[in-house]
């Protein structure tokens, strides 16, 4: 379960410190964009410190690792931070399934040495050039690694010589699509953040159009952004009651043996109870770890 994921610079301490009561689901740990190219070592090194030393038990931690096409800075990325067993890894700039496949291949390696087992670590490509947006499902289906799929819409829209607006029309394609994507792979999708960070009618109103579309969830660059994230991304009240009274109708019918069930006036058919039975799992998820 991850409604919202905290990007959070790799080579700021004090943030790393309180990472794990901001509210948010996941943190993503930063090594790149957020990371000047001087800095890269002693954020990579910082970051290895703090996912052994502080406790992260109450989120999931994912590392945005620097471009497979960057110096082999992203080996070295991999080898501080595997050992730690970090959730996930997300690679960056991912253009094609064979990106996946070869940082998957250099993860199992570095898990190998540190004598866990291969596949621990899973990844969340961070698509968000135009060439990887078209490739989309293939990375999507690249590799059992592979859990969720993420949209940078910043970058992204830089590729695409389109300006990036807060009401998002630039991306609406890149957004059915790589939901689209996700979802025929039987993962999940993460949206872009929205990155006005004063804007919490804008927040909102991006969240509610993210989880229209499909998301899972979305990112944040700001920990204001968190609650408002997690509120639109959880089940109302009203959501879960509904959803317990439609699978109760249909236990119900099975047991009188009818084949037609109604609700309300309404027909109550397959789509509908799938989305019954994922508004009580997420609802589950959400009390589980205690995020209500």
């Amino acid at each position: 379960m991850r409604r919202s994921m905290l990007f959070l610079p790799g080579n700021n301490p004090n943030l790393l410190v309180n990472g794990d009561v901001l509210g948010a689901d996941a943190v993503i740990l930063d090594l790149e964009d957020a990371v000047a190219p001087d800095d890269k070592d002693a954020a990579r090194i910082l970051v290895r410190n703090a996912l052994g030393a502080l406790d992260f038990s109450a989120v999931e931690v994912v590392i945005r690792i620097n471009s497979l096409s960057d110096d082999g800075f992203w080996k070295l990325d991999l080898d501080e931070v595997i050992p730690l067993k970090p959730t996930c890894i997300m690679p960056t700039k991912v253009r094609d399934a064979e990106y996946i496949r070869a940082a998957s291949a250099y993860m199992g390696e570095v898990e190998t040495r540190a004598g866990i087992a291969k596949g621990s670590v899973k990844i969340i490509p961070l698509i968000e050039t135009a060439v990887g947006l078209e490739n989309a499902f293939a990375i999507a289906s690249s590799d059992p690694r592979v859990t969720a799929v993420f949209l940078g819409a910043e970058d992204l829209s830089a590729d695409l010589r389109s300006a990036r607006t807060k009401a998002g029309e630039e991306i609406a394609y890149a957004r059915g699509r790589i939901v689209a994507a996700a979802r025929a792979a039987n993962i999940d999708v993460y949206d872009t953040p929205f990155t006005d960070v004063n804007d919490d009618e804008g927040i909102t109103a991006d969240a509610k159009l993210a989880k229209t579309l499909g998301f899972s969830g979305k990112a944040a660059i700001s920990p204001r952004h968190v609650g408002i994230i997690n509120n639109v991304f959880s089940p109302s009240a009203s959501e879960v009651e509904y959803a317990e009274r439609v699978l109760l109708a249909i236990k119900e019918a099975k047991a009188q043996g009818k084949g037609a069930v109604s609700l309300a006036g309404k027909m109550i058919d397959a789509p509908i109870v799938l989305r019954a039975e994922q508004t009580l799992a997420m609802d589950a998820a959400i009390k589980g770890r205690g995020k209500r």
